[in-house]
């Protein structure tokens, strides 16, 4: 599907340029935005290694128990039933850590990880369970406190003041949290029903 839409977006660019005189404009974008992109690539890699590193040594030093029993009342309610000494419980407070300090790419490996151990512990090979669902809902909703990536981005295109967008940040990811968390156990409780 992604290269069908790549394949229109190209084609489009190009129409567009010839109709509008500007096929010379097109051309050089292709030429320094790709020099761009790779640029940015490696900045972004900088960031995520590093960021990488201090979730690793967190989790090895410990601090990942400190934050899974400061999420555990929170997370047992959130998510039914699940062994909060586990490693699928581990992972998940791992991942919405990276994600409240703004650290999606840290955040992706322990995704992968507690959605593996969440598939083990629910025993479920056909379909994801609820606490799965709910878990991508979360992660991908991930409400964010701190956005290190967005504000090093910003930084690094000359903003002066890289976190000014935290109110809004904070304010749109918490309403997004909600409302989906709260929309996936709403169509959960009909799907039981109807079972």
């Amino acid at each position: 599907m992604l290269k069908w839409i790549f394949f229109i977006l190209i084609i489009s660019s190009l129409v567009f340029g010839i109709i509008s005189g500007n096929i010379g404009d097109v051309s050089n974008a292709v030429l320094t935005e790709s020099v761009n992109a790779v640029d940015l690539g490696i900045y972004m890699l900088g960031a995520m290694c590093v960021w990488g590193g201090v979730m690793r040594v967190a989790e090895k030093s410990g601090i990942t128990d400190i934050l899974c029993r400061f999420f555990s009342p929170l997370l047992k309610f959130v998510f039914k039933g699940i062994d909060t000494k586990g490693k699928a419980f581990s992972a998940i407070c791992m991942n919405i850590t990276a994600n409240l300090l703004g650290l999606g790419n840290a955040a992706t490996p322990f995704g992968i990880e507690a959605m593996k151990e969440l598939e083990k512990e629910d025993n479920c090979k056909e379909e994801a369970s609820i606490n799965m669902i709910i878990f991508a809902v979360i992660n991908t909703a991930s409400f964010t406190i701190i956005p290190t990536t967005v504000a090093s981005l910003r930084m690094k295109n000359g903003s002066e003041n890289p976190l000014e967008i935290l109110p809004a940040v904070i304010i749109t990811s918490a309403i997004t949290l909600i409302i989906s968390v709260t929309v996936a156990r709403i169509l959960d409780f009909k799907r039981r029903k109807k079972n």
